[in-house]
């Protein structure tokens, strides 16, 4: 039974332990300090909290006490030099369809973001950034080094080392910065637990990326997602991936929330289908989790819309499908149902062991010990929450 919960807030790391039956928070470490995402490695036990300090900038911070104490990681992320990447700016263009207009720039590539941390066996560590960059490590942390292939994909425009495009970039932007710059970004690392060589990542905005032979080569896995507010719906690169999920235990059941709705693949991410419900308020959000023994069942918590980024008319539910997205069940008990105005960020909902949990952008964690069936309000006044997940 699920008992312990990592929070990644904007003013530090959280734990929230199981107490004679109540969850009780703690703040943890990081006082003060953007934590982006925090998880446990499966295979070692050490607890990783990716950092975003506004004085500080990104860092890698580990704990081997379960959270007792944290210390910088001896190995940090860092772009080797020469490193560029092609991203967008965006302008005023009272010419244009919505008042802005869009410049292509290349730019030296820094750590803009520590996004989102995946694990494997043997000691592997996988690390992914805004800009866009994947960084590999094969001893459990102890050195990275980016993943040049990915990196320099032709879907990029080319050798980004070296400057030399050999085609246009097809991966585009996620925000980077608060002054219209967009930069593509790494948000979703899946490993199959069957074949270690064989992983996911996810881009925003490029899609969803497989590589079956460790990282040497890269190729798109995006047939059945569409482009539908584009002049081209049906292409193989550009999609708005919020965030994809495997199931655990059946793991070619994968799950995505997409920009553009919900997609299930029950081939391994050979083929998506679009199993959103908007009638059912069941289409836009950003966060999406798998359970991890019935590839069939998964939950999101809805958003109104791109343009509407709150809950569906005020009331937050979360919503549960059991057989691969066919249905969707509303699930309210406990949840606010009037003046409910909350955001999940995409690392922000998790299940384990029939518990479900998330947090919102206004500080409130909510916890269902029954799959969802009803809820209880664990917190809500803690910081703004980017991540949460079981440990």
């Amino acid at each position: 039974m699920a008992s312990r919960i990592l929070l990644g807030t904007r003013k530090g790391t959280f734990i929230v332990e199981k107490q004679n039956g109540s969850w009780k928070p703690r703040l943890a470490g990081h006082a003060g300090g953007g934590v982006n995402y925090v998880a446990r490695d499966p295979y070692t036990g050490k607890l990783w909290a990716l950092l975003g300090f506004g004085h500080w900038g990104a860092k890698l911070s580990v704990s081997t006490d379960e959270g007792e104490t944290w210390s910088d990681n001896p190995a940090q992320i860092k772009y080797p030099e020469g490193a560029r990447y092609i991203g967008q700016d965006m302008y005023e263009d009272a010419g244009s369809d919505f008042g802005v207009g869009i410049k292509i720039v290349t730019r030296p590539a820094t750590v803009q973001k520590l996004w989102i941390i995946g694990f494997g066996p043997g000691g592997a560590v996988y690390v992914g950034t805004i800009p866009g960059g994947l960084f590999v490590s094969r001893d459990g942390g102890g050195s990275f080094e980016l993943n040049r292939p990915l990196w320099n994909h032709e879907s990029r425009g080319g050798d980004l080392f070296t400057g030399e495009g050999k085609g246009e970039t097809k991966w585009f932007g996620t925000p980077a910065s608060e002054g219209g710059e967009f930069a593509p970004g790494i948000h979703s690392i899946v490993v199959d637990p069957r074949n270690p060589k064989r992983m996911l990542v996810a881009v925003s905005t490029a899609g969803v990326i497989e590589t079956e032979d460790g990282g040497e080569t890269w190729r798109p896995r995006n047939k059945g997602m569409l482009l539908d507010h584009t002049p081209e719906p049906d292409a193989e690169w550009g999609h708005d991936t919020h965030y994809i999920e495997q199931c655990e235990g059946d793991p070619d059941h994968i799950w995505q929330q997409n920009h553009v709705g919900i997609y299930y693949s029950s081939d391994g991410a050979k083929s998506w289908r679009k199993v959103s419900r908007p009638e059912q308020g069941v289409h836009f959000g950003f966060p999406i989790t798998a359970d991890a023994k019935d590839g069939r069942t998964a939950w999101v918590v809805p958003g109104k819309s791109d343009m509407q980024r709150m809950t569906v008319d005020g009331a937050l539910f979360v919503a549960r499908t059991t057989d691969g997205g066919e249905t969707w069940e509303q699930l309210r008990r406990g949840l606010p149902q009037e003046q409910a105005y909350d955001v999940i960020y995409r690392h922000a909902l998790a299940n384990e062991d029939g518990a479900v949990a998330f947090g919102t952008t206004t500080g409130n964690l909510y916890v269902s010990d029954d799959g969802g069936e009803g809820w209880t309000a664990v917190a809500n006044n803690l910081p703004p929450i980017y991540s949460v997940r079981f440990a």
